[in-house]
């Protein structure tokens, strides 16, 4: 026995139909193939990859994982944080590439392979196979404390048959979002695997939003949203409300359906502002641009820098389709017109906003004010 779908009521039917509502908006701007959408995606993916590693431990930066998933090299963070990123970025990228897969289905070898994928350099932890011993979740902060014991390792193949199963046939009229969570909450209880448990739990979550190919699975993912430090706890206690001590299937998921949908309200709120802003920064800057008599291209390296990112040469060439060359040679003009400014030396070399990009930021309003609680009296 799983945990259960529980009945939706008025209020999360409510929360539902305006989270499709911000779906909506989002699909009908993707759908027109805007310039910047590819270095858009890029960024949300990134976002969501630093989000989740951030919950385990692996902190590192959006703009780290961003060089990280482009194969450049970070500029901060170490090399065990790198390889955490890397492979739990190649697990999102195969999701990504499942969402249109023909005869798809669920099995066992398959989310073995994704955890493989991402936990492939810890050989000692059974990538890719169920664990053969107790395992449980600490505390926050207290690594003394108990907080869950997952079920008996013996217990493991027939439970997560049944999830398997489940992902298949189970609850195929209940809302994507609420499936998504279920799944999510099922496969961390079971906990099936020696480590990375959380990290796969939140990317099947993920698995299950590509497969309604309603949304590209960048902008369906919470993983961002959770990664926030006071998100995270709540995170956590929820998990600790709902699944109870240890394996009790049958206690009132409620709760935590009620914390994803408004986990996916609030980052459906920060992905539609963010992109309008996105939208309003590429205007400013085209015209700003073909006043100068400039290419538009050279937008692909404002715009991040415009945003507050860090601009590197090589995202900046695949970004517009240049070589090497016509890249160096575009930031380097770039730099020289006051529009971008050099940081670092050598394979640490980035760049940031200049003055003339600093000026055309007060033209474009960048505070997006509080997120909206859709569950708040």
């Amino acid at each position: 026995m799983l945990y259960r779908t529980p009945e939706l009521d008025s209020r999360d039917l409510s929360v539902l139909g305006e989270i499709e509502e911000m779906r909506t908006y989002l699909w009908h701007h993707l759908a027109t193939k805007l310039r910047w959408d590819r270095p858009l995606r890029r960024r949300m993916a990134a976002r969501a990859v630093a989000g989740s590693n951030t919950i385990e431990g692996y902190a590192a930066t959006v703009d780290d994982v961003e060089a990280i998933m482009a194969g450049e090299q970070p500029l901060e963070a170490g090399d065990e944080v790198r390889d955490e990123v890397a492979g739990y970025q190649q697990a999102l990228t195969y999701i990504q590439c499942l969402s249109d897969a023909p005869d798809f289905r669920y099995d066992a070898g398959l989310v073995n392979g994704l955890h493989f994928m991402m936990q492939h350099k810890h050989l000692t932890k059974r990538p890719g196979r169920w664990r053969n011993r107790e395992v449980w979740i600490n505390a926050p902060g207290r690594p003394d404390v108990r907080d869950y014991t997952a079920p008996d390792a013996l217990e493991v193949p027939a439970l997560m048959d049944e999830f398997i199963t489940w992902l298949n046939e189970g609850d195929l009229d209940a809302p994507v979002h609420v499936r998504a969570s279920m799944a999510h909450l099922n496969l961390v209880k079971i906990h099936p695997w020696h480590d990375g448990n959380g990290r796969m739990s939140r990317a099947v979550s993920t698995l299950v939003f590509a497969r309604e190919a309603l949304m590209p699975p960048e902008f369906s993912s919470i993983e961002e949203w959770l990664g926030y430090p006071n998100n995270t706890y709540a995170y956590y206690d929820v998990l600790k409300q709902v699944g109870g001590p240890a394996w009790s299937p049958e206690r009132d998921t409620r709760p935590w359906i009620r914390f994803c949908l408004r986990a996916h309200h609030e980052q459906a709120q920060y992905a539609r502002r963010l992109v309008d802003l996105q939208a309003a920064a590429w205007t400013t800057l085209e015209e700003a641009v073909a006043g100068e008599g400039r290419d538009e291209r050279v937008l692909f390296a404002l715009l991040p820098a415009f945003l507050g990112h860090r601009v590197r040469r090589a995202l900046y060439q695949d970004d517009a389709e240049l070589s090497e060359q016509a890249a160096t040679r575009d930031i380097r003009l770039l730099c020289a017109a006051d529009w971008l400014e050099q940081r670092g030396r050598a394979r640490g070399t980035y760049y940031v906003a200049g003055p003339k990009t600093v000026s055309l930021r007060t033209r474009v309003t960048q505070d997006m004010g509080p997120l909206t609680d859709p569950y708040a009296d």
